[in-house]
């Protein structure tokens, strides 16, 4: 090993082990890794910033913002109205749900494929009476199926198809994906509909669905005590009754900004104390309500932001790389900024024993806000949030959902045919959902998931210096000595493994970048078709089904579904077996060695 090799190495070794840790966000993590590659010789500074201008951090742009025209144009609540029917056996309503999300993420991303077809699926689960959590891992595990048919499905394949045109001169097109990709996606729906569902622990499939879909967590939440409150002077033991009535309880009291220490049962509420109270929405606005407790923090004199009635509490989950992720509450200002109020925040699984104003904002977390609906729809929208409830909080362009399918399907089609470049033609549908209308002019870079650019705009350089330092040949020459013996569709379904694995614990992307090139290295050792090896990390760096910080939309389910770290696993192992089942035989009979 050379010492270049040896340094790329090792910024490579620091790179898995913090996007692993992951303490910090993943596209800080990935630039600081870029600027140390920079300064430590192993990346030209003249070429540092090329992965922003890489055409497969381009096409993954382009994709948001064409998923967010597709969305605003009513074309996935158009579907959904259509496929759910809470009389359906529960087989039948995953099946069919899994279908549609299969069939949405492979045109558009699998995340806002997920954020659109939750609500739906949560109004499902209300109506018949069962526990989301029966649905909800499905759905998710559905999308990122659908995300393998197409090159625009999933950031894996597109980096593996333009890997290829750097490496062979061509990439792979639009629908090479599909004969692999849809098979795996076929049977991984098959799966999670006749047997996945039951795989799911008993205590999360037994749980009251209305319970949970009326308060999907226990919140914590700060109200404060007003002057002429009928609990002044009283002590917190006196409020057993009421407490008990509205089904909340009293964690904490602040006094002049500190949170006092020890038992408080005994103290006496004073005016402007805060009660920390932990319960579901409708005990929190109803314990406030009768209490005389308020969620209003304003500078005297200051208008009163809810102080109009026709107020209402919705629930939002905060999906990983939203603007608010690792940002405290009281950083968001949320009732001077958007005339909302946070009344409470609930994390799957963790009791919050700081102060409310102090706790940092983590993916997965569900906040319950209380506004004016306009309100609460623009603070979610600016937020980076995603509703919890099919409220309809964006204004749906619905008379262009016909124009806004035939200007995707003329330009994928152009583009499939060869006829236009598909950054050209992704381009082309951005422009002209802004200009009728789709796309509004002020989410088109809200659109945009920067945290992902800035991942792979970072990590390709990376990548590249991997490559030409002679590290992925060494990586490959040390795979084959391993599999030293075997057949070459041993050592494929080795790397799949491998790759799929590491997958489960680190960013998707970042895992395409990193295998792509030992894919490629790995044929040509073996002097076979380096497609079956690249096609093979395109379909196990999407799959990743163990963990919930595997994939964004396992995280994004996480809340909502009531699900725990391990419950993952339960269906995840057996549906990546069957994946890798599938899909390596299906490589070598579309793409041969």
């Amino acid at each position: 090993m050379t010492l270049e090799q040896g340094t790329v190495f090792a910024i490579f070794a620091a790179l898995f082990v913090f996007l692993i840790w992951g303490r910090w966000r993943y596209d800080l993590v990935a630039f600081a890794a870029l600027i140390l590659a920079v300064i430590v010789g192993a990346v030209p500074a003249d070429g540092a910033f090329a992965g922003f201008g890489h055409p497969a951090t381009i096409v993954i742009a382009l994709v948001l913002v064409v998923s967010r025209g597709l969305a605003h144009a009513g074309v996935i609540e158009m579907v959904g109205r259509y496929v759910v029917d809470a009389s359906r056996s529960l087989s039948a309503h995953i099946g069919i749900m899994a279908g549609v999300a299969a069939v949405l993420s492979a045109i558009m991303n699998n995340v806002a494929a997920l954020a659109l077809l939750m609500p739906i699926d949560l109004q499902a689960a209300a109506k018949a009476g069962r526990s989301p959590a029966l649905s909800l891992m499905p759905l998710s595990f559905a999308t990122i199926l659908g995300g393998l048919v197409t090159l625009i499905g999933t950031p894996p394949n597109i980096i593996v198809a333009q890997f290829r045109a750097e490496a062979l001169g061509e990439p792979f097109r639009m629908f090479d994906f599909a004969p692999v990709g849809g098979v795996c996606a076929l049977a991984g729906v098959i799966f999670v509909a006749l047997v996945g569902w039951r795989l799911i622990p008993a205590d999360r499939r037994g749980a009251n669905a209305t319970a949970e879909l009326r308060a999907l967590k226990e919140y914590i939440t700060e109200l404060r005590v007003a002057e002429d409150a009928p609990i002044v002077s009283k002590t917190i033991a006196e409020l057993d009754e009421a407490t008990s009535e509205a089904d909340v309880a009293v964690l904490g009291l602040v006094r002049d900004g500190r949170r006092l220490a020890g038992p408080v049962r005994n103290q006496a509420i004073r005016a402007e104390d805060l009660l920390i109270i932990e319960g579901g929405p409708e005990g929190i606005d109803a314990f406030m309500g009768t209490m005389g407790l308020t969620v209003v923090e304003r500078e005297e004199g200051e208008e009163d932001p809810l102080a109009k009635q026709d107020l209402e509490m919705r629930e939002v989950v905060t999906p990983p790389g939203a603007l608010i992720e690792g940002r405290t509450v009281g950083s968001l200002n949320l009732q001077r900024r958007h005339r909302v109020a946070l009344l409470g925040l609930s994390r799957q699984g963790t009791r919050i024993s700081s102060r409310l104003g102090q706790v940092t904002i983590e993916a997965g977390d569900v906040l319950l806000l209380l506004g004016r609906g306009e309100n609460i729809a623009d603070a979610t929208q600016r937020l980076g949030c995603l509703p919890l409830a099919e409220r309809g909080l964006d204004v749906l362009q619905r008379s262009h959902a016909g124009l806004a399918i035939a200007i995707f399907a003329i330009a994928i089609g152009l583009s499939s045919a060869g006829v236009i470049y598909l950054p050209i033609a992704l381009g082309a549908v951005v422009v002209a959902y802004v200009l009728f209308g789709i796309v509004p002019l002020r989410e088109l870079y809200t659109s945009i998931e920067w945290s992902v650019i800035v991942l792979l705009g970072a990590l390709i350089p990376i990548g590249n210096a991997l490559e030409t330092s002679g590290g992925t040949d060494l990586i490959a020459s040390g795979l084959v000595s391993i599999s030293h013996g075997f057949a070459p569709w041993v050592v494929l379904t080795v790397l799949m493994m491998i790759t799929m694995t590491l997958s489960d614990v680190m960013n998707n992307t970042a895992m395409a970048v990193v295998a792509a090139p030992v894919a490629l290295d790995v044929a040509e050792d073996l002097a076979v078709s380096p497609d079956p090896f690249l096609m093979a990390v395109a379909i196990a760096a999407s799959c990743a089904f163990l963990t919930p910080i595997g994939h964004k939309n396992n995280v994004l389910i996480m809340g909502p579904g009531g699900y725990r770290f391990g419950d993952y696993w339960r269906m995840g192992l057996p549906l990546e077996i069957l994946v890798i089942a599938v899909a390596v035989p299906m490589i070598l009979l579309v793409w041969p060695l």
